[in-house]
């Protein structure tokens, strides 16, 4: 990703409905769909500057894996821990058979290779382990913001769950999610194509705004797994070893 990202990412992480929001609806799925045990083990990869990890650390002890150094170091100084630097699919220095959960949060959108990576990935699978996945979805939506975070695609559903069952394993769930403000977000990118102005479309907006968003994104805590979602701008998908 562009340098100008991660710097947003840190200051915005806190802050930003959609990183707020987006950590209560998976902290919520976590608990309610994916049974860890107690002394459970989970890997985040691509952890940027780690502001998932103390949702994670709920369910276990977690380990992180970030490529790029500068959020790297800005996570390991957050977390009090050495995040691991290490690409896809390679993974070098990531134990292979160790993991009860490994967290993939729209990050495997990023790698050029991305059957080989979810390969790499279920090798670090400890037995009965699972796998946490979210990505961008649709082609079509593509914008300056898949340009500027080094997108390499969006996923319509057929295509990821190819991607999924292409890489041994079995899909518990898969479903669209940030779907009830699918239909604002449309309306942007089509008003920025028209009008040429194409932005990045992730500064944090004005405060009721955010906060509205961060209410209606937020629901989805509520909804997901519960009832099924129309299609939105993101994809979900819990999966296990065959």
């Amino acid at each position: 990703m562009e340098r100008i990202i991660y710097d947003r990412m840190a200051e915005l992480d806190q802050l930003h409905w959609w990183y707020t929001a987006r950590r209560r609806i998976l902290s919520a799925l976590i608990g309610r769909e994916i049974k860890l045990p107690d002394n459970a083990r989970i890997l985040e990869i691509g952890c940027g500057t780690g502001h998932n990890v103390p949702m994670l650390r709920r369910f276990g002890a977690v380990d992180a894996v970030e490529l790029d150094d500068d959020a790297r170091s800005v996570a390991s100084d957050r977390l009090g821990m050495k995040v691991i630097g290490a690409s896809l699919p390679e993974l070098a220095g990531v134990e292979e058979g160790r993991y009860d959960l490994v967290a993939l949060l729209d990050v495997i959108e990023h790698v050029e290779d991305d059957h080989a990576g979810l390969a790499s990935i279920v090798r670090r699978l400890a037995p009965g382990g699972r796998v946490l996945i979210t990505v961008p979805a649709h082609q079509w939506m593509w914008s300056a913001h898949d340009q500027l975070n080094h997108h390499h695609r969006r996923y319509s559903k057929k295509r990821f769950e190819a991607l999924i069952v292409g890489a041994g394993l079995k899909i518990d769930r898969i479903s669209y999610f940030n779907s009830l403000l699918f239909p604002v977000a449309i309306a942007a990118r089509l008003a920025g194509k028209v009008t040429g102005r194409d932005a990045a479309d992730d500064k944090l907006p004005p405060g009721p705004i955010n906060r509205l968003f961060d209410t209606l994104f937020g629901a989805e805590a509520y909804l997901l797994g519960r009832v099924p979602l129309p299609p939105g701008l993101s994809l979900l998908a819990i999966a296990s070893a065959r």
